[in-house]
């Protein structure tokens, strides 16, 4: 089974959602599958100028030589797409956004209706494979991740693709912090990688992996405070106090 990853944090497997994604491959390694792992930080990606050329004068080929000569076919191909991105402003990162606009040549310019709605239909050789999100936010709530959840979900659609399911860290810096100190949160790391090895084995993620990845380290009020406190450290130390 071949996976394509995207991890379009700028800190790589360093960052809070690089803590998430490598046990989440190591799961899905340890399943069986092929994994291939790409950084939006190291890639060549240029904007889409809306020209439709690739849907209409060269079919499934931008204009624009960059890497996306690589990626697009990977993608296309792949059994399962990851795409990993913190969120920092309500939703994935720049250059998560620009990588999915310049996914468009894999779809037609026609329309067809796909469950009663207007939807391009994907060219031929697109797999109808699946997707995994992988994310990590700074704000304690789980609802931080809607409109980002929201937005992938409709790209499924578009792409025609199952939304296989998400890996979402809220108060994604206590988990780091908390795991360089020992405390208990091997449980977090263990459920991605079960949740890797289950979705290659079995074509699914366990709601109670899921749910484990996501769980509360600390109440609110305390990691507020918490947070301010390292925040305020850093201020002071920036300006010499």
């Amino acid at each position: 089974m071949k996976v394509v990853v995207v991890n379009a944090s700028p800190h790589k497997d360093k960052g809070n959602t690089g803590a998430i994604l490598t046990p989440l491959l190591d799961g899905m390694r340890a399943g069986g599958a092929d994994v291939e792992i790409y950084y939006t930080k190291k890639l060549n990606i240029k904007p889409c100028q809306g020209e439709y050329i690739c849907q209409h004068k060269t079919p499934g080929q931008c204009f624009q030589h960059d890497d996306m000569d690589v990626l697009l076919p990977k993608l296309a191909a792949s059994d399962i797409q990851v795409f990993a991105t913190p969120v920092y402003f309500d939703g994935m990162t720049g250059p998560m956004k620009m990588l999915m606009d310049r996914l468009l040549p894999i779809s037609d310019l026609i329309f067809e209706l796909r469950e009663g709605h207007c939807r391009h239909p994907q060219r031929q050789g697109s797999t109808a494979g699946k997707v995994v999100l992988v994310s990590n936010c700074g704000f304690w709530e789980m609802d931080n991740f809607d409109p980002l959840l929201d937005h992938m979900k409709a790209i499924c659609r578009n792409m025609n693709r199952e939304f296989t399911g998400a890996l979402l860290r809220p108060h994604g810096p206590a988990l780091t912090a908390m795991a360089y100190m020992g405390a208990p949160v091997d449980d977090i790391f263990q459920a991605a990688r079960d949740a890797g090895r289950q979705l290659i084995r079995e074509g699914t993620m366990s709601n109670q992996y899921l749910n484990t990845i996501s769980r509360e380290l600390m109440p609110l009020e305390e990691y507020i405070q918490r947070v301010n406190q390292t925040h305020r450290h850093k201020i002071a130390a920036l300006e010499g106090k």
